[in-house]
């Protein structure tokens, strides 16, 4: 069965590959906080069903323990490593199987290796929280090999880290009006594209969430990530299919040149 790739808003994606399902940072919530779902209809509960989930880093809009507990029992369950003293309702999981990872790990899932590689991101769950776990993003290597970012910036080694890739699912926007450090724009997630070189890429990470009273606060910061990212990735990596899906669309991407 070819890959096929699902993106259910922020950076939450299915990767189905050799028959496993993937799941991404699972984020199944109207709000979050100060923040809520402006756009795409919540997953359906199809959504939760996953072999393996991966966990990027510990804030709270990719470890969202909420979201975790409605996993199917089983499941089992990446999460950067330090993550269980850092956010105790982890704890609470007993139905899944945890395990903490770090760059380098590799975990086989079914006919799937799932291999952890460093992220540049703050990794802590609080902004100036004690306890610290590696941000991380995944590749998923199986029929296709899947790169998935999670939260990251760029930097120089990204190419060597990530390794040889056929699809690339990369953020380019974020959750509010700006982007701190540690974080892709359309711009550099454009780069990181011409740097990793994939066959496919789909943007993810933007669209979805925003601050409750804030729609009028650079609202082009919530809309344009993604349109913006398939005209400059066109310019920086044109032979790169990049596939712009709403949210619940499915694609299966190019995976051999």
């Amino acid at each position: 069965m070819p890959v096929e790739i699902t993106w259910w808003g922020h950076a939450t994606c299915t990767v189905e590959d050799s028959d496993v399902r993937v799941l991404t940072d699972p984020l199944f919530a109207r709000r979050l906080a100060h923040l809520r779902r402006r756009r795409g209809a919540l997953p359906p509960s199809g959504a939760r069903d996953a072999d393996v989930a991966l966990v990027s880093h510990l804030h709270a809009d990719h470890l969202h323990v909420p979201s975790l507990m409605r996993l199917a029992p089983g499941t089992r369950l990446l999460v950067p490593r330090g993550a269980r003293r850092a956010v105790p309702g982890l704890r609470r999981l007993t139905h899944l199987r945890v395990s903490e990872v770090a760059p380098g790990d590799e975990t086989p899932v079914g006919d799937i290796v799932v291999r952890a590689v460093p992220a540049r991101h703050d990794g802590r769950r609080l902004p100036l929280g004690p306890h610290r776990a590696p941000a991380l993003g995944y590749v998923i290597a199986g029929e296709a090999r899947t790169y998935f970012a999670g939260d990251t910036g760029l930097f120089d080694t990204m190419a060597e880290e990530v390794g040889p890739v056929e699809v690339a699912l990369l953020p380019v926007g974020g959750w509010g009006p700006y982007l701190g450090e540690g974080h892709l724009d359309a711009g550099r997630a454009a780069e990181a594209l011409a740097r990793l070189a994939p066959c496919s890429a789909v943007p993810v990470h933007y669209g979805t969430y925003w601050p409750i009273g804030m729609d009028a606060v650079r609202p082009h910061e919530f809309h344009a990530p993604g349109d913006e990212f398939v005209r400059l990735a066109a310019g920086r990596a044109p032979g790169v299919a990049v596939h712009l899906l709403g949210h619940g669309e499915s694609v299966r991407p190019k995976v051999a040149r």
